[in-house]
């Protein structure tokens, strides 16, 4: 059975705790290392090298400048702390049957918090949608992470009813309260408005500014969203953050909303490869394992 089918399943008859466990077990069994390392330890400052001491860290380089031993300092390592950011917005309640988009965000999230937790890493939590909702710090112990899956369950449990998407706000927002470097994983279908998208790249573009490790999970359900698939007959579309409605037969303007789709799809990746963000494209009507699956062997290969 494929694995977004058992996803659904646990949802509706059981914990989210423990549908992550299933599926961050079935996620080891397929990787040879751990996915995520603590940032690598960043250079601090130069000292003279005393006799006896190891030259693992000389700087040779130095040396031929100046004749002289130095030896390398470094700040301490730490372990990898990781803020997973979603999107509440009610145009990630869609769609309505089946795996929609907050559905995978949620089960995407735990799996990851679970996987952390493995590694004894930090993970927090951040909900957004036309404000910051909550915001949880990085931490590691039992008590913390029982109360993420509780936050999770919540965005499932209570759908977020005609709540406009203003992420960007939200974003710029946390890149301020996040203040030691961090990975940072968002998931968002980036229905920000139309005429805002240069303000939803520069929030993203505030987090690399201050040297966190971005992933951008867009999610999306691709057959309607982007390739307007419907059959030619009569529609009412109504907008789940705003509640407009509006009747039309979808081939009417199917070719300049698939035009326009694709060039922000287009201009999203441009601007993520510009500001060196991590994209993974989600799509929700596929199977759960083709999308975090690949995504995690990738950063396993990194170290």
């Amino acid at each position: 059975m494929p694995q977004v089918n058992i996803a659904e399943e646990l949802l509706h008859t059981g914990s989210l705790e423990f549908l992550s466990k299933q599926v961050v077990e079935g996620f080891l069994t397929g990787l040879h290392k751990s996915p995520f390392h603590g940032f690598s330890v960043e250079f601090a400052e130069h000292r003279l090298y005393n006799n006896g001491e190891s030259t693992r860290h000389i700087d040779w380089k130095l040396f031929a400048r100046t004749d002289k031993l130095f030896v390398k300092r470094y700040e301490e390592e730490t372990n990898l702390r990781c803020q997973i950011i979603i999107d509440r917005s009610s145009s990630m309640y869609y769609p309505t049957e089946g795996l929609n988009k907050v559905r995978f965000s949620v089960i995407a999230a735990a799996s990851l918090i679970q996987l952390l937790k493995k590694q004894r890493d930090a993970s927090g939590l951040s909900i957004i949608s036309d404000k910051l909702e909550s915001h949880t710090p990085c931490k590691i112990s039992s008590v913390h992470q029982k109360m993420l899956f509780s936050k999770l369950d919540e965005v499932l449990q209570n759908p977020n009813k005609n709540v406009k998407s203003n992420i960007a706000a939200g974003l710029h927002q946390l890149a301020e309260m996040i203040h030691k470097r961090s990975l940072v994983i968002i998931f968002t279908d980036m229905m920000q408005n139309m005429g805002q998208t240069d303000e939803l790249f520069s929030a993203l573009q505030h987090f690399k500014y201050n040297k966190h490790d971005v992933v951008l999970f867009h999610v999306e359900d691709k057959k309607t969203e982007v390739d307007f698939d419907f059959a030619n007959r009569p529609y009412l579309f109504v907008d789940s953050e705003t509640g407009e409605k509006m009747k039309l037969f979808p081939l009417q303007v199917k070719e300049q909303y698939v035009k326009a789709a694709n060039k922000f799809k287009h201009n999203l990746k441009l601007k993520c490869a510009q500001y060196k963000i991590e994209l993974i494209e989600a799509e929700v009507s596929n199977d759960f394992t083709e999308i975090l699956m690949p995504f995690l062997v990738k950063r396993s290969k990194l170290y």
